[in-house]
């Protein structure tokens, strides 16, 4: 989003809404359809809200409400549990390095400018995995200094497949004590260089349970069948990716009760539709782009088995990077069109079933009596047309209005 775009919309607040939140009173938002985050819907209803909190929800419209919606649909803030919000595309066109030239204020404010968007697309929070850069960019955003969802970070991911058991436990406390939230590992190699396994199950182990130790989870990126087995029998928390998941993974998975988060859409076509951005950086060639030409289908295809499986806890995550920020909702898309899961459940699905995995399932992700207020409204029913998910009219986080743009509408969006 632009300056003067964010200038427009923060005009845009209504009156009764800034007199509201500056007197600390109550604010009611009515909704021609309001959905609870838990895959319950209800008719022309009113959310309460007040001292950041949800208050109440009435089965009605009520006496002059502060804001009202009588075409669009009410849910909670959506979440993301995968992204990488430090990362960018520089001046130049290209994906950041360190090796750009880029000053630090430069990247600050692209960063900066990546949570603005995410948060007015509707996220109000995400699991940012990870960069030692998110550290204050979540805490400024935690202080009111930068407009940006919620953020969990594990810092920079643990990605050295050499280590021993005991030194992938010390790199774990390292990020606890550096004030991580999560910890990430890569289990298996990207998909650009076939996503074969990096770790052992003993190493994933002793990872993993050295983060549960400390009170953090972990989350694993791991691409191939073995890669996964593996992490779900080390007792990690959550598998990144999954693209070569096979059934019996995937039921594995539902039996030990892991989070799976794999990716439909976003992740690949920005990258594939934006090849300038990254050729020559790493591993981004022309065999790794098409490595990810060839993974789409199957990422497809895993989201199709991973909704059909029994207990199996789905997530959504989308994995943006560079140039995907605030374009969050496009797996929301793919995973009903494409792979054709029910709308109702990719809404929860980045709702509150997210919010459980993030271990926030008691303050976020439904709209509950006493749970944070974060919430939106989008135009039109995604239970109908989830492109309803790109339409962002209101976003509020924290009981407070932080986006409000009542001319969407007319502007258009994805369809």
């Amino acid at each position: 989003m632009s300056f003067g775009r964010a200038l427009i919309l923060t005009l845009a607040i209504p009156g009764p809404v800034a007199a509201a939140q500056a007197d600390g009173g109550p604010i009611s938002i009515y909704a021609d359809r309001v959905l609870d985050g838990r895959g319950g819907a209800v008719r022309r209803s009113t959310v309460i809200i007040d001292n950041g909190r949800i208050l109440r929800i009435e089965p009605r419209r009520v006496d002059r409400p502060t804001l009202e919606f009588r075409t669009g649909t009410l849910l909670p803030g959506l979440i993301d549990t995968h992204v990488h919000l430090a990362a960018y595309v520089n001046r130049q066109g290209r994906m950041h390095t360190a090796a750009d030239g880029d000053t630090p204020a430069q990247s600050a404010l692209s960063r900066a400018a990546n949570a603005e968007a995410t948060l007015a697309a509707g996220f109000t929070t995400v699991q940012s995995l990870g960069s030692d850069d998110d550290h204050d960019l979540r805490d400024w955003i935690a202080r009111g200094g930068v407009a940006g969802p919620r953020v969990l970070t594990s810092l920079d991911p643990i990605t050295d497949g050499s280590l021993t058991p005991e030194a992938l436990r010390a790199e774990v406390a390292r990020r606890v004590e550096a004030g991580a939230d999560v910890i990430k590992l890569f289990a298996s190699r990207s998909i650009r260089d076939g996503g074969t396994p990096t770790m052992t199950r003993e190493q994933l182990a002793a990872a993993c349970d050295e983060a549960k130790t400390r009170g953090v989870r972990g989350v694993v990126h791991a691409h191939s069948a073995e890669s996964i087995r593996d992490a779900t029998l080390a007792g990690c928390h959550q598998i990144e990716h999954g693209i070569f998941a096979t059934r019996d993974v995937l039921e594995l998975m539902a039996e030990r009760g892991t989070y799976f988060d794999p990716q439909c859409s976003l992740i690949f076509r920005n990258y594939l539709d934006h090849r300038a951005w990254f050729r020559g950086i790493g591993n981004f060639t022309d065999e790794g782009f098409a490595a990810m030409e060839r993974a789409i289908p199957l990422a497809i295809d895993v989201i199709r088995q991973a909704g059909a499986t029994p207990g199996l806890k789905l997530v959504y995550g989308t994995d943006a990077v560079a140039g995907a920020h605030g374009r969050n909702a496009a797996d929301l898309l793919c995973r009903v069109r494409q792979a054709g899961l029910r709308a109702a459940d990719v809404i929860v699905s980045a709702t509150s079933l997210a919010a459980e995995s993030l271990g926030l399932g008691d303050q976020l992700g439904s709209l509950t009596p006493g749970y944070q207020a974060d919430l939106i409204v989008v135009d039109g029913n995604p239970l109908d047309d989830i492109a309803a998910m790109t339409r962002v009219l209101l976003v509020v986080k924290g009981g407070r209005v932080v986006h409000y743009d009542p001319t969407l509408t007319a502007l258009g969006g994805l369809r």
